[in-house]
């Protein structure tokens, strides 16, 4: 299949704005599991920022849930990341994020935001500033938080709502069939052009010991040929994940690219699952995806010299015949 991506995405922490917002999503937790989901998708893809919409999704598993869209800023979403680490409650989150906003324009912003309190509870909040693209809104549930701007109006959050609610199964079978809810053409009005919803989609679930940069279920679509639909690709995505998880007993995850140390300070080692290496490179990338080092993958393991390179946030990513097959967040040290 075209354009899929197993890929684990932390949370990063530059000075780096998007000008330009993402569009739906939900973020939304289960009670008897303790698991925690974030879904979403966007008229942004992997050419205006690496990995596409899933820049918005940061879960910290066992906790809660936080997406952070409309001119998405890194230094509002580490914030956000500190105040659920905090203890801070959703809407404690969004009254500071409103009156802490890094560039003094929450009106700008969009949030949505889920956790568990201490005593294992669910409880949601949402923002939508005035200043975000109509049609504009969000609609929140105990466990739940459903956002999105730029839409062909409120149909498209009552849609997803509707599947989240009625489909039964795993948290991760209702946030897929909830992004399902948003599969219109034009969804997001920006891609209405190119007869999609979207240009990028993701889906993450973490299970409540899984390591935040490694999640039970992380699934990207960063980008997709014109005209094919994000959506579309990611149901065909998780359906295979969910057939090849269904052979183990075990908790099981594909490990396309894997590197360490991270934080790295002179070099990335990685190690790939690649079985053919023909057209293969690793490269390093800024958060916008300008390629700034690129190398032939020439056996399993390998490394990456980066010196040179000021601190900051970077992604690493595995490409084979000009198509990204999975990608890693790392952080560069001094």
């Amino acid at each position: 299949m075209k354009n899929l991506i197993f890929t684990l995405v932390a949370l990063m922490i530059i000075p780096l704005t998007v000008p330009a917002q993402d569009t739906f999503s939900i973020v939304a937790v289960d009670t008897i599991t303790g698991e925690v989901g974030s879904a979403g998708a966007s008229c942004l893809d992997n050419s205006a920022i690496a990995g596409g919409a899933i820049i918005i999704s940061d879960i910290i598993p066992g906790r809660g849930a936080i997406h952070t869209q409309s001119y998405w800023h890194p230094t509002n979403q580490a914030n956000a990341h500190q105040r659920m680490l905090e203890g801070l409650s959703p809407a404690e989150i969004i009254e500071w994020l409103e009156n802490n906003d890094i560039q003094n324009q929450p009106e700008r912003r969009q949030y949505g935001i889920v956790d568990f309190d201490e005593a294992g509870s669910a409880r949601s909040a949402a923002f939508t500033g005035e200043d975000c693209f109509d049609w504009k809104g969000h609609h929140t549930g105990v466990n739940y938080s459903i956002q999105g701007n730029i839409l062909l109006g409120q149909a498209i959050i009552d849609s997803i709502e509707a599947r989240f609610l009625s489909q039964e199964g795993s948290l991760a079978d209702k946030l897929m069939a909830a992004l399902q809810g948003a599969n219109v053409v034009g969804a997001d009005t920006r891609c209405a052009p190119e007869g999609v919803s979207s240009l990028s989609a993701f889906l993450r679930v973490a299970h409540t010991d899984d390591d935040p940069d490694s999640l039970y279920l992380d699934l990207n679509v960063p980008e997709t040929p014109y005209g094919v639909e994000p959506i579309d690709e990611l149901q065909l995505l998780y359906d295979e994940w969910l057939n090849w998880v269904g052979q183990s007993d075990q908790k099981m995850e594909l490990k396309l690219l894997e590197i360490f140390p991270n934080p790295a300070n002179q070099w990335i080692n990685y190690q790939h699952g690649l079985t053919d290496i023909r057209n293969a490179e690793i490269q390093l990338m800024d958060l916008q995806g300008r390629v700034l080092k690129s190398e032939p993958v020439k056996a399993l393991k390998g490394k990456i010299n980066i010196e040179t390179f000021s601190a900051g946030v970077y992604i690493v990513a595995l490409k084979q015949n000009d198509r990204i097959l999975a990608s890693r967040r790392v952080y560069l040290s001094l």
